[in-house]
């Protein structure tokens, strides 16, 4: 049973009119001197009073005191915010990675909800619903006006219940009217298939609670895929994976690693600082493995790729990640949401804080040609405003990966950094044009065929 890791605390407080509960108060002006945190709690009760007196309209209450502490929270770092109880709900809903609803992934459209994909095996898909549909009703209810956010809450609901939807369909005559009953839906965090019948291809969305557990299915589905030829090797896509979960970057990694540190995190008080090491067993049984990352592989997906390179078991390829090195706590506060907090700093093993600065790949491959001479390069961590310094870690040289898995001579050079000239746009729904899976299956299958037939046996 792998280690599982939540991070859980609570906090009771409230704001009304000026008036702040007493141990909060007590324990603020012990930091910063009594009279100085007294004086600046009644400038906010003073400032909240003249607004509910004087704005030009009334006020609601809570959202004026919900508005100011998000603001206090976000000042602080990009990541910290608060939570009101819709917003706590659904974060919720999205960490256990299950809920009850129809099954589609949507985007929003002139208005409309434009089906981007059913989910197989869940009411919309043997309802009949397909990519690209428009919908337009809910339960006879236009969605004219409705947010994104407000149109998916409608469609989720309890488990049984029914819903109908009525789609515009192009190529149909009218409307098509639709009754679909909820049922609990498990969004695909992991999505596997066989690259050429003999490399694993494994990509994950995110880290949610399936995520460790739909690994481990996938590669033991791609096993029996595979039958007695066996793989040859594995990749693993974090590209685009905005992290989540810090249990489960843990046991993923975990998933590949024989020993040795995880990861480790530093908070504030050194009393609180963290550790986690590997338990004996690679799921993988040894095969060489490759990580996608890119400017959108974050938090989660770092500390994966951070381990695996540390430990020199898996080959980092594609471009520098996107660099959040902080860990943000959920804190639920009773009858009133919750606030994300960031309480600690993460390193990997080798001691990097990659806050700011990224995972530099082993093998840089560009995903596309206009990459290498793009004017504005892609956002990052370090580009936003009040992003935590990096510090408190093992330095980086600028452009070089620590440390870097020793490959047979020769192989490394057979990657190419970028596409041929006229390669088709990469379009993540076609695998044949995604350039840098293709260099990473190529890899895999170099190294295969340099490796000595005891230890193809072994991987098998």
């Amino acid at each position: 049973m792998k280690r599982r890791v939540r991070t859980v605390a609570a906090v009771a407080g409230a704001f009304m009119a000026g008036v702040v509960v007493g141990p909060m108060v007590a324990a603020w002006a012990q930091d910063g001197g009594r009279a100085d945190t007294y004086r600046l709690l009644n400038l906010f009760g003073d400032v909240f009073e003249r607004v509910r007196a004087e704005y030009v309209e009334p006020i609601n209450d809570r959202d004026a005191v919900e508005n100011a502490i998000n603001g206090m929270l976000t000042g602080l770092d990009p990541h910290s915010s608060y939570l009101n109880q819709r917003s706590y709900r659904d974060m919720q809903v999205q960490t256990r990675g299950e809920f009850g609803g129809l099954g589609i992934e949507v985007t929003q459209e002139n208005g409309y909800i434009k089906v981007i994909s059913p989910i197989d095996e869940t009411p919309a898909a043997r309802g009949g619903v397909k990519a690209g549909d428009l919908i337009t009703h809910l339960n006879g209810n236009s969605v004219q006006g409705l947010t994104l956010q407000e149109a998916v809450e409608q469609m989720r609901g309890e488990r049984g219940t029914s819903l109908k939807i009525t789609i515009r369909r192009e190529g149909a005559d009218r409307p098509i009217e639709l009754s679909l009953t909820r049922e609990v839906i498990r969004p695909q965090v992991v999505r596997f298939r066989l690259e050429g019948n003999d490399i694993g291809y494994v990509r994950l969305t995110s880290f949610n609670e399936q995520t460790d557990v739909g690994l481990r299915r996938a590669i033991q589905t791609m096993r029996q895929q595979a039958g007695q030829a066996g793989l040859k090797g594995l990749v693993l896509d974090l590209r685009n994976n905005p992290g989540g979960l810090l249990d489960q970057a843990v046991q993923v990694s975990d998933e590949f690693l024989d020993q040795g540190e995880i990861v480790s995190t530093r908070a504030r008080r050194p009393e609180d600082a963290q550790r986690w090491n590997a338990k004996s067993g690679d799921i993988a049984q040894g095969l060489p493995l490759v990580v996608l990352i890119n400017g959108g592989s974050a938090s989660a997906s770092e500390i994966v790729a951070g381990a695996l390179q540390d430990h020199r078991r898996a080959i980092v390829l594609g471009v520098k990640s996107f660099g959040k090195g902080s860990v943000q706590t959920v804190m639920p506060i009773p009858g009133n949401g919750a606030i994300r907090l960031t309480t600690a700093r993460y390193f990997t093993p080798s001691g990097r804080s990659i806050q700011a600065t990224g995972i530099e790949p082993d093998i840089e491959v560009l995903a596309q040609r206009q990459e290498a001479t793009a004017s504005i390069p892609r956002e990052r961590e370090a580009d936003l405003r009040r992003a935590l310094r990096n510090e408190g870690g093992v330095q980086q040289p600028a452009g070089a990966a620590i440390p870097k898995l020793e490959l047979p001579p020769g192989i490394a050079e057979k990657v190419s950094r970028l596409p041929p000239d006229g390669a088709p746009a990469f379009d993540p729904t076609k695998p044949e044009t995604d350039f840098q899976l293709q260099q990473a299956t190529q890899l895999l299958r170099n190294l295969a065929a340099v490796q000595t037939p005891s230890r193809r046996a072994a991987s098998r």
